[in-house]
């Protein structure tokens, strides 16, 4: 236990200057090396981190998307060139990752390959959703941060509120702990968090022209924040027992890798991106 709260305040200690300085390179730096961290934890687990035609090239296309959002991709135009970028190298990835399974048949299996096209793009495009959410948001700069808060609400909450009231248990087969009366609890805890972001900044960083919160856009926000958070963290668990590993990573003694920590910042940075590009959670003037 003790080992676990010294890392978890080591993690805040780090993460609080890379939040503070997100309008600087640090923030896409920092993204990326997790990306590529992550990558490389995903590629161990299932197993075929040792051929090095799979490992280098999705490292390093996981290094490259969060900084071409950042610095290429702009302008009016930038959200559809990412788009457009992320999709061609969504294709290339599945001819390139398929063809490798095709040819190293005996070190890399159809299934595993599959499994590893879907998670890659699941994890580069999750970090990279990081980058879109505070650079092409408007007032992004502040909503990016709903992400870490909803994702890390509702594991707390869900986790008390299991402890002090759990009865049911969810999918045991997947998470023994886990309960329905936790995660009720973690979606409360973060449509709560949600409201109570929008009022802060409405309150007291109405600076920019923001005139109001969209209370009620926040609040569906934080429904589906929670739902996706807890499924996020569902989804790495499911892919740990396939393949019988109690953590992706010891990057965090105590805590595990970057997959095992960021697991629901994953799912909640691609929902944001959803729901933030259609709908304001702020109102402008």
């Amino acid at each position: 236990m003790l080992k676990r709260i010294i890392t978890a305040l080591v993690a805040v200690c780090v993460l609080i200057p890379v939040l503070i300085f997100s309008d600087t390179w640090v923030f896409p730096i920092g993204v990326a090396l997790c990306a590529a961290i992550g990558i490389f934890e995903m590629l161990g687990c299932i197993g075929v981190r040792k051929n090095l035609f799979l490992t280098i090239p999705l490292c390093l296309v996981a290094v490259f998307m969060p900084l071409y959002a950042r610095y290429v991709a702009l302008g009016n135009s930038g959200s559809y060139e990412l788009l457009k970028l992320g999709a061609g190298i969504t294709f290339v990835m599945a001819l390139y990752i398929l063809g490798v399974a095709v040819f190293a048949n005996k070190s890399v299996n159809i299934t595993d390959a599959g499994l590893l096209l879907g998670i890659s793009f699941y994890i580069i495009a999750a970090f990279t959703s990081l980058v879109y959410l505070h650079d092409y948001i408007p007032y992004g700069n502040y909503i990016y941060l709903l992400t870490f808060i909803c994702a890390w609400v509702t594991d707390i909450f869900a986790y008390f509120t299991g402890m002090l009231l759990g009865k049911h248990k969810l999918i045991p087969a997947v998470s023994p702990k886990k309960t329905v009366e936790g995660a009720i609890g973690g979606l409360v805890f973060c449509v709560i968090s949600t409201v109570l972001f929008g009022f802060v900044i409405e309150k007291f960083f109405n600076t920019h022209g923001i005139t109001s919160a969209n209370y009620l856009v926040l609040i569906v926000a934080g429904v589906f924040a929670s739902v996706v958070s807890q499924t996020g963290d569902l989804i790495m668990s499911v892919i740990k027992r396939h393949y019988g590993i109690k953590d992706y990573g010891k990057i965090f003694p105590g805590h595990g890798g970057v997959l095992d920590r960021f697991d629901s910042v994953l799912a909640v940075s691609m929902i944001l991106a959803v729901i933030c590009t259609y709908f304001d959670l702020l109102t402008f003037m």
